[in-house]
Formats: structure tokens, sequence, C-alpha cells
């Protein structure tokens, strides 16, 4: 192993440092310490060989399509700029086949992949979303559905009656493949309360993921960081992550996204630091050690920032998108999406292998 060390690397970091290179898991102690030092170097370093001893310098990509069926939302938590009220001005509800037309003006032949997520509308009963899955199904067998976050999962046992269980294999039958991992925001009801987050609770969306991975089905997951949460609760939302994972083995993909301001115009203090992102992403590499993918998300920290992560452990850029909405109707200043061609350049300009990816990280073509 060659993780630098140098005569300004202090004793505790040095001991991080053979842990990960003997194979120690990270505790919550050694997690908050990462974050607290000031040794990023090093701390990239490492990050970077845990991830090429898992990936090599292969980094994936797919091409995909963000997709948002309704922005109607009960819930009303305080870094939300996406949700709209029933009836307010710019609220929507699309038809599946109104979907079916939007997809038909925006989808290029390559894409393999919807990605969809949205609003807890509690106007329409359970059925629509079903519809939903069930119309882009029947009119493009071939793109993988990865619907809904597990807060969804939860808001529709609520308005359907029906478990966890029953609510995923209803889905199931009208074509989901797997789940987004949105949701999650911090792992601590306390900070689900501060954050007014009145959606699935810590259990409940822990829950949602063991009951799918039980059904069969390879998930993915979030941390959204940068507001009123400590270093100690980013740290214990990666521990229950890494806990489930022990557990199921469902995570393909632990994805940390950078919070967003409510305003384009907000000023750069409102917004986390390159330093805060690569840290972060850094950390998520070596205390996830049994999830293979830490996610660069590029529309949160841009496509350079994209670059140097890839060599602080990240191994996934996410994919096309052609049309994200949920961070650029906060403050996002980052293309809303990127093409297959740039996502290609993005990754060799960082000295890595691009490899178009499908949802479950089987290999399409590599760009060696």
């Amino acid at each position: 192993m060659s993780t630098l060390v140098t005569p300004f690397t202090d004793r505790r970091m040095a001991e991080i440092v053979e842990k990960v290179q003997n194979g120690i898991r990270l505790s919550l102690e050694d997690g908050i310490y990462l974050y607290e030092t000031d040794d990023i170097l090093t701390l990239g370093q490492l990050a970077n060989e845990a991830n090429l001893r898992k990936n090599g310098k292969k980094v994936y990509f797919i091409e995909n399509m963000s997709l948002y069926f309704t922005n109607v939302c009960e819930a009303r938590c305080a870094f939300c700029n996406f949700r709209k009220d029933q009836g307010e001005d710019g609220s929507y509800t699309l038809s599946g086949q109104e979907m079916i037309d939007y997809v038909e003006q925006h989808i290029h032949p390559g894409v393999r992949e919807f990605h969809i997520v949205g609003g807890h509308n509690n106007h329409v009963p359970f059925q629509y979303y079903v519809d939903s899955l069930k119309a882009l199904n029947e009119k493009y067998p071939n793109v993988t559905l990865k619907a809904y976050t597990a807060a969804e999962i939860d808001f529709f046992t609520r308005i359907s009656g029906l478990s966890i269980k029953e609510v995923l294999q209803e889905l199931q039958k009208a074509g989901l493949q797997t789940l987004t991992g949105g949701g999650a925001e911090i792992l601590s009801d306390e900070y689900r309360k501060k954050m007014r987050v009145s959606k699935a609770n810590v259990d409940r969306y822990l829950e949602v993921h063991r009951t799918a991975h039980n059904l069969g089905m390879k998930t993915h997951t979030t941390m959204l960081y940068g507001s009123v949460e400590s270093y100690q609760d980013r740290i214990e939302h990666m521990l229950q992550i890494r806990e489930l994972q022990d557990e199921t083995n469902g995570f393909m993909v632990f994805i940390p996204l950078s919070m967003q301001p409510k305003s384009k115009n907000a000023s750069i203090m409102r917004r986390n630091s390159a330093y805060e992102d690569l840290k972060t992403i850094a950390i998520s590499r070596l205390m996830l050690d049994n999830i293979k993918h830490v996610k660069a998300y590029f529309i949160n920290i841009g496509p350079q920032l994209t670059q140097v992560a890839l060599t602080f452990g990240a191994s996934d850029v996410h994919g096309t998108i052609v049309r994200e909405q949920i961070s650029h109707a906060a403050g996002a200043l980052t293309p809303a999406g990127l093409t297959r061609k740039e996502l290609i350049w993005l990754v060799k300009g960082a000295g890595r292998i691009p490899v178009e990816r499908d949802t479950f990280y089987n290999e399409i073509e590599v760009f060696d």
C-alpha cells in the first residue's frame, strides 16, 4: 500500500490508515475524526486506495432519464423547493399518457433507465402510482424502471392500507425493478423533526429497503448533508446503512447528496464547500466497506469537482439524466444533464476508465 503518511500526519490518522489497510472496520469515533482532520490529502489517498481495491480504475455511468409524474406533495420538508400544493401555480400531476408524450419528446435511443421520483400526492389513489409505472413499462419494456423513494413507498402504505411488502409487490407487477435512494436525508429522528421531514421515519426508511431486498430487489441509498446535522449524525447515518447492508447485501451504491440552498442567488456561504464535499465522499468510501460503489453526483457538486472526486473514493458519476428538476428547483447551478460523450470525457479527464453500465452495474461498454 502506498498511502501518504508524512511527518504532518498525526498518530490518529496513522492508526486509521493502518486499520483500513488491514481490513479493520472504522468506528463511529474514526469517522468523526476524519471529518475533523485537515489532513485531506491522506484521507483522499486512503479512500482512493479503498476504491481501487474494489473497482480498479473503472468509473461507471448510465444513459438514463429522470421523470417526475407529480410535484404535489403533502410533506413540507424545510429543504425542499420542488413541492407544490394542489392547485398552486406550477403544480402538476401527469397521466401515464402525458408522461409518455414528454418522454417521446426528450428520449434518445441509448436510454436504458427511467429514474422516477415525485411528490407525496394524496389527491390521487395508490393505483395512480401503479398505473404510471404500468404505462411506461408497456410503452418502453426494455427500459428499467427505477422508481420511488422509500419515503414514497411508506406514503403509499398509508393511502392504500397495504403493507410495505404488498405495496412493493403491486409495483413489481407493474414493472418496478429497483428503488431510488432518496428520502433518507439524515437517518436521525431528531434531525427529521428539526427539518420538518414529515415522511418516513428512520425505522420505516430502513424497513422499506430491508423488505425490498428480501423480495430480491437491489436498491440505492443516499445521505443529504450540509444543513443542521452534526458530523456524528452523518457517521451514524452511514453506520445504519452499513448494518443493514451486512444483513441483506441489497444496496448497490451509496450516494452522498450535497444540500442545495433554496435560491440560485444564494451566497457561497450558504453552500457546502468543495472541501466538505470531497471529505464526505472519501469518508463514505471508507466507512461503507460493504457497499461496492460510492457515487459522485455531478448535479449537486458540479462536473469538475466530480472529476476530482474520482480520486477521493467515487466510482460512479450517475448518468445522462436529461433534465433534473429537484436540485434545480432549489439553488443548483450545475448542468441539468450531461450527454454520454460528456460523461466519457469527464471520466477520462480524471485518468479513469469510463464504463457504461445498466441499472444493476452490468457492464455494457468499456472505453479504455
